[in-house]
């Protein structure tokens, strides 16, 4: 199986009520790699263009406004099918509709403020990867437990 490389966002509602760390724990022992994270105050400009597709939409300001009101933890995580599996461990979008036990589901309550983004396909990843990251802040290594994580 090929790895693959996925785009995450701790978003600002999570990190002021300080689950950054039980977050990013959750993929550390899911056994997904963290190969680059960084804390970041997010400009108006960053903000419009991660949600440019949603441009002209009746979210679009509300959405932009709330990303950069607060600083986010922006992650790239790489692993085996890491995009569909981070995706089942966000859960649904509406934390009302989560399953308990993702995150939206354990730690959200409302659509507007659901804790954490991530990339939806492939061809996303790639560009939020490298809208939010420059390549020299990305780390290429093996962990000790890879080995131990696939057949």
């Amino acid at each position: 199986m090929e790895k693959e490389r996925t785009f995450v966002i701790i978003k600002p509602d999570a990190v002021q009520r300080g689950l950054i760390g039980k977050i990013i724990t959750r993929f550390e022992e899911k056994g997904i790699k963290i190969v680059a994270m960084k804390l970041v105050s997010v400009s108006k400009e960053l903000a419009e263009n991660h949600y440019g597709i949603h441009k002209g939409k009746p979210f679009f300001d509300s959405t932009v406004k709330y990303i950069t009101s607060s600083p986010v933890v922006a992650i790239i995580l790489e692993g085996n099918n890491t995009i569909e599996m981070v995706r089942g461990m966000m859960g649904k979008t509406n934390p009302q509709k989560a399953d308990m036990g993702t995150i939206r589901g354990d730690y959200g309550q409302f659509i507007g403020r659901n804790i954490i983004h991530g990339s939806d396909s492939s061809k996303n990843a790639k560009f939020e990867i490298n809208l939010w990251f420059k390549p020299e802040e990305i780390s290429d290594y093996t962990c000790i437990n890879e080995k131990w994580l696939t057949e």
